[in-house]
């Protein structure tokens, strides 16, 4: 896969502030994987989403930082009939606004650890001390609705859901750059330097990922938002027409 330039922050203020921190990390910034061709469909791609009946799960991945979620949010407000999102299981607190059932299951670390061991997650995370996981049930219930289930997981997740028998779609949203990447994290001053440093460090991992393998076959590059997500529209009305 042809991969893009790679792009470094200078260092900014004190050795120990976020901007520095980040610097640090983007000196050995990875390379961005470049946009996949945007698939040829016949007809409008929002009207062929809203006739599917194809309930493929879709997995969902791209660092912290790249868009996701706003892709996503505008995703459900124009299709809620077609998608629907599983809803994960943490262990961290719920966070002020979030609501048990809503946004996250709130488990415990040995409830949570109970069903890791009777095998009730399709894949699980760690980060910054908390564990996460995507369990079967979750997807099942979206299924059952008759939507496709949106999964947004990381690259370990997307490897496990790879070797079930899901037949999932699994897209990739990359930034334009890393240097565009750095910029969203730290413009965001919402984290502590320690929190700052894990998220570059799991984007340099993920973007590496994402150049080096095969696993995701539509990349879809959030520079513009409207165009990233008509292009995301596209590529999902061409994979959910397949069974």
């Amino acid at each position: 896969m042809t991969t893009s330039s790679v792009c470094a922050q200078p260092a900014i203020d004190t050795p120990h502030s976020p901007a520095t921190v980040a610097s640090k990390l983007a000196e050995a910034s990875p390379p961005v994987p470049m946009a996949t061709p945007t698939p040829e469909i016949t007809g409008d791609a929002a009207a062929l989403l809203n006739a599917s009946t194809c309930s493929r799960p879709v997995v969902i991945c791209g660092p912290s930082g790249v868009g996701k979620g706003t892709l996503l949010k505008k995703l459900f407000a124009e299709f809620p009939s077609v998608f629907g999102f599983s809803i994960s299981h943490t262990t961290r607190g719920p966070r002020p606004g979030e609501e048990n059932g809503r946004d996250y299951h709130f488990t415990n670390v040995d409830a949570f650890a109970q069903d890791l061991a009777e095998g009730k997650f399709i894949e699980t995370a760690t980060f910054s001390g908390n564990r996460y996981g995507t369990s079967f049930e979750s997807v099942r219930n979206v299924i059952s609705a008759g939507k496709s289930c949106i999964l947004e997981i990381d690259i370990q997740g997307a490897i496990s859901v790879s070797k079930t028998d899901m037949n999932a779609v699994f897209i990739f949203i990359s930034p334009p750059s890393y240097a565009e990447l750095h910029s969203r994290l730290t413009g965001r001053g919402t984290e502590t330097s320690d929190q700052l440093a894990a998220r570059l460090q799991a984007a340099n991992t993920e973007l590496e990922f994402a150049c080096g393998s095969d696993l995701f076959k539509h990349i879809v590059v959030n520079d513009d938002l409207e165009v990233a997500f008509q292009k995301l529209v596209t590529v999902l009305a061409s994979e959910l027409q397949q069974q």
